[in-house]
């Protein structure tokens, strides 16, 4: 995935549910992750692409290109 220039390496959304991550309460989605694809960017929030596959999955944002993973 691509990073936004003059945008921070760190996370500032959910990639499972979109909120804020500073604001707290994602226990649940830290524990669903590494079951399921992110649904959401981490840099933008914006809703992503998501197609899987048996042998994987991929998400796109618009903005910042295509995340690959494995099951």
């Amino acid at each position: 995935m691509r990073m936004p220039a003059g945008k921070p390496v760190t996370s500032t959304w959910c990639e499972r549910c979109g909120e804020a991550l500073p604001a707290g309460g994602h226990a649940a989605c830290a524990a669903a992750r590494p079951l399921e694809p992110p649904r959401y960017c981490r840099w933008c929030r914006r809703r992503m692409k998501v197609q899987v596959l048996p042998a994987g999955w991929s998400a796109t944002c618009v903005e910042h290109g295509r995340l690959d993973g494995a099951p």
